[in-house]
C-alpha cells in the first residue's frame, strides 16, 4: 500500500472589501491560507462492526488521516486499528440504552441526533450514508459530499418487505412516522453539495428517492488478498449473511434437488433454519477466518450470489480469486460482472432459476477463463477508488 495522499489544501479566500467595508473582519469568520490544511470530518451512520460500509470509510480515512470521525453508535471493540486510532465523536444516541445493540431501535431520533453534533470547525465534510448519516448540518462555506452505499432501504424501495414481518404496534406506528422520515431524508439530502453513488443501481435508486444527480464510484476492493489455485474443487460456494434478503434459503433449496456439493458461509437470523434444511451436499457454517475463507473462494468451482445487492463485494472477491459467479441479474453486479466471460446471470430469486442456472453453469465453465476474472477484478482494487474519490472531492471543492 502507498503513503497516504495528502489532503489537497483548498483556499477560501476573502474577496476584496469594497472602501465603504468595515476594515476589521467579524471574528466568526474563519478563512484558509495556503498554509492551512482544511479540517475534515467523516461522518458515518453507526461502528458496531467492520463490513463494506466500513471498509469504505477505512479507506476514505486512509486518504484523510487527520479526519475527525462522527457517528450515533461506537463499539470500539469491533474496529479496526486504523479506525479506533482516530477520534470517534458519537451522538446522544450513544447513551441511551442498549444502543450498541439495538441502534435501529433509535432510527426515529437520528435526525435530530444528525443535527445536534456541531461541524462548526470543519472545512470538509464526507458523510456515508447508508443508514443517517448525510443530515449533520455543514457551516454554509463548508463543502459536504455524500457517498451513498444505499439510501435508507427500510424507508424507500425494501419498505413494505420490513413492514409486513413486524408486529402489530409497529405496523401501526411505521406509516406515519416513516412519512416523517421519508420528508427528512429528502431535505437532508438538498444540504449535500455533491452525492457519490456506489454502483449504477444506487445511482438510480437516489435519483427516484431524493430527485438528485449522483457520479458514480465504485468502493474499493481488497483484490490483492485473492489469488487462483491451479486445480479448483467440486464444491459451490455461497457467503453471506443469513438474512432474508441474501436469500440463503432458495440457494439451500437449489442444492438438494441438484445433490450438488454447496458450502455456505455466514451467520444471522436465518443460520438455523438453514442449517435445518441443508441437504447432505450443503455444509453450514458460521464463519471462516480469513486464511481459510480466501481457500474457500480460490478453490470454489464457482461462486452463488443470489441477493439485490446495492453493490456486492462478495462477486468481486470470487473473480479476484480466479473464480466465476453464477448471480441474480439485477443491482450492482451488472456493474461488477461481466456475463459470459467472468459469470452467468439468472433471471430471477427462485430455486427453480438457481437449479437451471448452476446446469448452465456447468455447460460454460470449461469456456472460463481466470485470468479474465483477475482481470475484471483488479477494476476494483483500492487505488483506483483512491484517484476517483479524490477527483470527485477537488471537484466539488472547486464548485464550492
Amino acid at each position: 500500500m502507498t503513503g497516504a495522499p495528502q489532503p489537497s489544501p483548498f483556499m477560501l479566500a476573502p474577496s476584496p472589501a469594497p472602501a465603504h467595508a468595515n476594515p476589521v473582519a467579524p471574528a466568526v469568520i474563519r478563512t484558509l491560507t495556503p498554509f492551512s490544511a482544511p479540517r475534515v470530518a467523516l461522518v458515518h451512520y453507526w461502528l458496531v462492526g467492520m463490513r463494506g460500509g466500513e471498509r469504505v470509510l477505512e479507506r476514505i480515512l486512509h486518504l484523510y488521516p487527520d479526519a475527525d470521525i462522527f457517528t450515533h453508535v461506537c463499539d470500539p471493540a469491533a474496529l479496526s486499528d486504523a479506525l479506533r486510532a482516530r477520534p470517534i465523536r458519537t451522538s446522544f444516541i450513544q447513551k441511551l440504552p442498549g444502543a450498541r445493540r439495538h441502534y435501529q431501535k433509535y432510527l426515529p431520533l437520528m435526525p435530530l441526533a444528525l443535527e445536534q453534533l456541531d461541524l462548526s470547525a470543519y472545512d470538509l465534510v464526507l458523510s456515508s450514508e447508508s443508514g443517517p448519516a448525510k443530515g449533520v448540518i455543514a457551516r454554509p462555506d463548508a463543502c459536504h459530499l455524500a457517498y451513498v452505499h444505499s439510501p435508507m432501504r427500510y424507508l424507500w424501495d425494501h419498505y413494505h418487505d420490513y413492514r409486513a414481518p413486524a408486529g402489530r404496534l409497529t405496523r401501526l406506528m411505521m406509516p406515519p412516522l416513516f412519512h416523517y422520515l421519508r420528508g427528512w431524508d429528502m431535505a437532508s439530502a438538498a444540504r449535500v453539495d455533491r452525492l457519490l453513488a456506489n454502483s449504477r443501481f444506487v445511482r438510480h435508486r437516489i435519483a427516484r428517492a431524493w430527485g438528485r444527480e449522483a457520479s458514480v464510484v465504485h468502493p474499493p476492493v481488497q483484490t490483492g488478498l485473492y489469488r487462483p489455485v491451479d486445480q479448483p474443487s467440486a464444491r459451490y460456494l455461497w457467503v453471506g449473511q443469513m438474512i432474508a434478503y441474501k436469500q440463503p434459503e432458495i440457494v439451500v433449496q437449489a442444492f438438494n434437488r441438484l445433490r450438488l456439493p454447496l458450502l455456505m458461509v455466514g451467520d444471522g437470523d436465518l443460520f438455523d433454519r438453514v442449517r435445518r434444511l441443508a441437504g447432505p451436499t450443503v455444509e453450514v457454517v458460521r464463519r471462516l477466518d480469513f486464511t481459510a475463507l480466501r481457500r474457500a473462494y480460490a478453490e470454489a468451482r464457482a461462486l452463488v450470489f443470489a441477493a439485490e445487492e446495492d453493490f456486492g463485494i462478495v462477486p468481486v472477491e470470487a473473480n479476484a480469486s480466479g473464480r466465476p459467479v453464477l448471480a441474480y441479474g439485477r443491482g450492482g453486479v451488472l456493474d461488477s460482472l461481466v456475463p459470459g466471460e467472468t459469470g452467468l446471470f439468472f433471471a430471477e430469486q427462485s430455486a427453480a432459476a438457481i437449479v437451471a442456472g448452476v446446469e448452465e453453469m456447468e455447460r460454460w465453465l470449461p469456456h472460463f477463463s481466470p485470468q479474465a476474472a483477475v482481470a475484471n477484478a483488479s477494476r476494483f482494487a483500492p487505488e483506483t477508488f483512491d484517484q476517483a474519490f479524490r477527483v470527485a472531492v477537488d471537484s466539488a471543492v472547486a464548485a464550492k
